[in-house]
């Protein structure tokens, strides 16, 4: 399981990571509640699953909302049943760049250099 996702891309478009959380069957687990620690730049949702197995397993999608440049840092926790490991920490890294603006002159240069 990764310690932390990276959400990079431009302003104005649809930036997502998805992290899948898998309970070994040795130590299994459930994830009773999701918290961020901010979340003023971030959306997420934790979805339930059964495996081909039939275990369950979990899948933590997470989306950029932050809709100009810059950068973010925030902390998913998801809080669990077991006394070993009663929190899981996702530390969220997001550098959001300019959108990317196509003027029709550069198409136009583009277009005639392929001709």
């Amino acid at each position: 399981m990764p310690a932390w996702v990276r959400l990079n891309g431009h302003a104005g478009t649809k930036i997502t990571a998805s992290v899948k959380i898998i309970p070994e069957k040795k130590y299994p687990f459930k994830i009773i509640s999701t918290k961020a620690r901010r979340g003023q730049n971030i959306t997420y949702k934790l979805e339930k699953k059964k495996n081909s197995l039939k275990n369950d397993e979990y899948l933590l999608l997470i989306e950029n909302s932050k809709q100009e440049p810059g950068s973010f840092f925030d902390i998913i926790y998801l809080k669990t049943d077991s006394s070993l490991q009663p929190e899981i920490k996702i530390t969220i890294v997001g550098n959001i760049k300019k959108k990317e603006i196509k003027s029709k002159k550069n198409d136009e240069q583009a277009d005639s250099k392929k001709d």
